[in-house]
């Protein structure tokens, strides 16, 4: 008997973020499932900055939590910081933020792995695919095995063709110290996959004992730090390690300008496209070239590690121009580097060559997850991995497929801008790309996506207990707030304190609480507010929970009403291969791009970039509306 004589339900080629995610919601769900990765060490490894979450990958995160997945978990077991981004506004834009201890995340993710029941891990590099016509069959590996499953999810990162660039100096590799992945894009462009070239940057790591905090400015987390996870399990910070902040100067860019005749991206040697939103520090003084200086912070990459990571300091300048410039930043005049910054290019497959399963158009039960479809960024990777892990294993039980819309969750925003419009740079989540964002909230993930996560299976009991409890309290709370009168004498004190208008006859305590002047510290102030909270063991989670509730409440129904009437457009679906060539009076832009990305609803046609309101309502016709 061969080694893997046994065929797979699932295959996952790679263990980032993407594969991690992936193999857990696969075996989660029952399917037998293969997680192979070049380094068993390095699952999981945050390869650049040490941090998950932020603006609006924080409500990423959130939501993967809520439907099972493990990533908040993960980062909850191995914070040693937590912020909760944007509160000056309002609670659409609120992203939680956590600082994680690198060695401590990779090892935590492999625990949570190896307990699956149903997965199994295999080291070693995959080098090609196997098909049997226009069906994915299997992998074969660098040792020269074929390992057959019923589904493949590639998840490579920046392992495809991988070349890291220091300066003048070029050399193949996924990430520091490991080689790169060759073959698989190969066997997919004889396919007739289109591939494209993609790169991204990462600073240097330098010995936090070399360093004057004294001399930057520190960034503490907050004061009482919250976690990402839903579950009771993991419990937020005792204590934590702060952040610093310090500057470049006019000297660092001459500095710096000195290199760029050796940089490859000036030099044209990297021929990839670098991400808009996290540009180099070569790229900053390029592009904002009036700017004497710019923010960089200081990121401990542990609890017991010196190792520092130099967030807005990625480059790939020559190392020695890298260490010049560096030394004349205030705090670091003393500087010992670990590593040198660096730039990465790699293959990656315009994804508009995918369906919202994330399963590819070309290839049957072919699933493709992470920077392999142009995404950059952790929480994105891992989102697509759990959504490629679901639909791969419910398309061997034969269960119809799992897809999330805009108006459901940042997934279904991410997901459905990646195969609708595609990607030419390397693609970020942003709240601004969500147009249901107050829907969309960190707070409410739960309340959205456990009940879908519990359905699948995935969800456990735990979960749904929770939000359940959660849901019922809070409709009691704005209920209670609704019904309940308050007079004049009792709420104008509070008013006048905070320069809200009297008022001069009872009213309920709901439309005193949604003035904006108000704040529920000064709702807890109205007669029986806090005996009601006592009595009911309402949390602080609830508490904000109907304070957004109450404060909101015009934005929420109106976002709803605009989601339902999208909904409606979602309904409307569209043959397979349909052939809109044979509609004359749509644009030839719009039946070229319809012919291409094949859209499964005359919604998601609508977001395609070239097909324009008159197109649609053609197409409207067509389908019999």
């Amino acid at each position: 008997m061969g080694l893997f004589d046994k065929k797979y339900d699932v295959i996952v080629v790679g263990g980032g973020h993407a594969g991690s995610e992936a193999a857990a919601a696969a075996a989660n769900l029952g399917a037998n499932t293969l997680l192979i990765t070049m380094s068993l060490q390095n699952i999981a490894q945050m390869s650049c900055n040490p941090a998950m979450g932020g603006i609006a990958k924080g409500q990423i995160i959130r939501e993967i939590d809520a439907l099972g997945g493990y990533s908040a978990v993960v980062t909850d077991k191995t914070a040693i910081q937590f912020k909760m981004l944007n509160k000056s506004k309002g609670p659409a834009m609120w992203s939680p933020r956590a600082q994680s201890d690198r060695m401590r995340f990779a090892e935590e993710w492999r625990m949570q792995l190896e307990g699956l029941e149903q997965l199994d891990m295999f080291q070693d590099s995959v080098n090609g695919l196997l098909f049997e016509e226009d069906k994915i069959i299997g992998v074969k590996t660098l040792l020269g095995l074929d390992i057959f499953a019923k589904t493949v999810i590639v998840t490579a990162g920046t392992f495809l063709n991988g070349r890291i660039h220091i300066g003048d100096k070029t050399f193949g590799g996924g990430r520091a110290g490991e080689g790169a992945s060759t073959g698989i894009t190969e066997d997919l462009v004889a396919k007739s996959f289109e591939a494209g070239r993609m790169k991204t940057g990462t600073p240097p790591r330098v010995d936090a004992k070399s360093l004057d905090f004294s001399k930057m400015i520190e960034q503490p987390g907050d004061d009482n730090p919250q976690k990402f996870s839903y579950l009771s399990t993991t419990s937020a910070l005792q204590e934590q390690k702060s952040c610093y902040m310090t500057y470049t100067s006019k000297e660092v860019h001459d500095l710096l300008r000195e290199g760029f005749e050796k940089s490859p991206m000036f030099t044209g040697r990297i021929q990839g496209v670098g991400p808009r939103y996290c540009p180099s520090i070569e790229d900053k003084i390029d592009r904002f070239a009036e700017k004497e200086r710019h923010q960089l912070f200081i990121e401990p990459e542990g609890w017991n590690t010196t190792e520092i990571y130099v967030n807005g300091f990625s480059t790939s300048l020559p190392h020695e121009v890298q260490y010049n410039a560096l030394k004349k930043v205030a705090g670091f005049e003393n500087v010992k580097f670990l590593r040198f910054g660096y730039a990465i290019e790699y293959d990656y497959f315009p994804p508009t060559q995918l369906k919202h399963t994330l399963e590819t158009k070309l290839v049957e039960n072919l699933f493709f997850a992470g920077q392999i479809n142009g995404t950059t960024g952790y929480e994105e990777a891992a989102a697509q991995g759990l959504m490629a892990g679901i639909n791969a294993a419910l398309k061997v039980q034969d269960k119809k497929a799992f897809t999330l819309q805009r108006d459901e969750a940042y997934i279904g925003v991410l997901i459905d801008d990646l195969i609708t419009k595609g990607t030419e740079e390397p693609y970020r989540m942003f709240t601004s790309r969500a147009e249901y964002r107050t829907l969309l909230r960190q707070d409410n993930a739960d309340l959205r996506l456990t009940p879908m996560g519990y359905a699948l299976g995935l969800a456990s009991q735990e979960r749904m207990d929770r939000v359940i409890e959660k849901q019922k309290k809070t409709d009691l709370f704005v209920a209670f707030l609704r019904e309940t009168s308050i007079k004049p004498e009792d709420v104008n004190p509070i008013l006048n304190e905070n320069n809200s208008a009297p008022v001069n006859q009872s009213m309920k305590m709901f439309k005193i609480a949604a003035r904006p002047q108000l704040n529920f510290t000064d709702v807890r102030k109205f007669p029986g507010v806090e005996a009601f909270i006592t009595k009911h063991g309402i949390d602080e989670e609830i508490v904000e929970q109907t304070e957004i509730h109450v404060k909101y409440a015009g934005y929420i129904e109106k976002e709803k009403n605009s989601a339902d009437k999208l909904q409606r457009l979602e309904n409307i679906k569209i043959p397979e291969q349909f052939d809109y060539h044979k509609i004359q009076s749509i644009s030839y832009e719009a039946r070229e791009k319809l012919s291409a990305i094949q859209p499964t609803t005359i919604s998601q046609a609508s977001r395609i970039s070239g097909v324009s309101p008159s197109d649609i309502s053609v197409l409207l016709v067509y389908m019999g509306r």
